[in-house]
């Protein structure tokens, strides 16, 4: 039998924090979403300013870097070969990145409200901040 690990409430928490922080840094109202491996939202928050449409948004960079396993920007780089990842149902937009433990996909985290580029800065720096939990173990 396999085990399976799973992120928890926790370490969402902590993700969340480092990517809010990250941006507050900046002076950038984002939104940051955690998922688990399934692309089921963990943990989600809105910061002060932060448009409403950057919900949803994080959610699906989020969902696309959980269920696919790498980040959003790779796939946004390959549509250009390869136009028909388009119609598979995932964002190809830069602002996702997964949550990988031991070859297990435990999850993903999206940022949505400002520059793409920007996004997958305050991405790195939430993942960032899961790196010592995952290490723990």
């Amino acid at each position: 039998m396999r085990s399976r690990f799973v992120l928890d409430l926790k370490e969402a928490e902590a993700a969340v924090a480092a990517g809010h922080a990250e941006a507050a840094s900046n002076q950038w109202p984002v939104t940051v979403a955690v998922v688990d491996a399934s692309g089921a939202v963990i943990l989600l928050s809105r910061m002060d300013d932060a448009s409403s449409a950057s919900v949803s948004t994080a959610i699906e960079k989020a969902r696309t870097a959980a269920l696919v396993g790498i980040p959003t920007k790779l796939i946004e780089a390959m549509i250009k070969d390869r136009p028909g990842l388009l119609s598979m149902d995932r964002v190809a937009v830069e602002g996702g990145v997964p949550i990988l433990f031991h070859g297990q996909k435990l999850g993903g985290i999206g940022v949505s409200g400002v520059q793409s580029h920007q996004d997958a800065l305050v991405a790195e720096a939430a993942l960032a901040a899961l790196q010592p939990m995952l290490k723990a173990d």
